[in-house]
């Protein structure tokens, strides 16, 4: 019942479908890991870039890029960056590009950016301001090399005191008079 025996059984089995050449076990294009999505919670702030490899549920506000398998953008959230992933559902704010495979703008969604994609759908109510593509590699790195999905600019520093221009002298311009006009009478 526990013998070594079939143990070694268990563990060649998988060996030796490797070594032939196929999976142990089937896998899709982008597969994701199993483990528990990672949350972003409502009262969290993050500034710079999230990568995983699994998916992501954002509930708070996201100041730059996020890139993953699965995506969830909560009611309440807000992501000012690029998003990249295979699976998008927008419930919430994006001001930047969507990348992905899959992209569902929920009504209650508010975008603005453009959205490159192999399948779109909208629900009725979602706010989109930009250009949406097709593609049938979205993801590949080839579109942002050809510029097809805009960056926003980094916000230039206000210069500094001494670089400053002079302000210029105020004049007022001269009161304007009014007459009334005469009625025939």
């Amino acid at each position: 019942m526990f013998s070594s025996k079939s143990k070694n059984t268990e563990a060649a089995a998988p060996a030796a479908s490797a070594a032939a050449g196929t999976p142990a076990s089937p896998t899709k294009r982008g597969a994701r890991t199993s483990s528990a999505p990672s949350l972003i919670s409502a009262d969290l702030v993050v500034n710079g870039t999230l990568t995983s490899g699994g998916d992501i549920q954002i509930d708070g506000r996201v100041e730059g890029d996020v890139h993953s398998a699965g995506l969830v953008i909560g009611d309440k959230a807000f992501i000012n960056g690029e998003v990249m992933a295979d699976d998008v559902t927008v419930r919430g704010r994006v001001q930047g590009s969507i990348r992905a495979r899959k992209v569902l703008l929920a009504s209650t969604s508010h975008v603005e950016g453009n959205i490159l994609h192999e399948a779109f759908a909208v629900e009725a109510g979602a706010f989109f301001e930009g250009n949406c593509r097709h593609s049938d590699n979205p993801l590949a790195e080839e579109h942002r090399r050809n510029g097809d999905i805009e960056r926003k600019p980094v916000a230039a520093t206000p210069p500094k005191p001494s670089e400053a221009p002079a302000p210029r002298p105020v004049v007022a311009a001269p009161a304007a008079t009014v007459a009334p006009l005469k009625t025939g009478g």
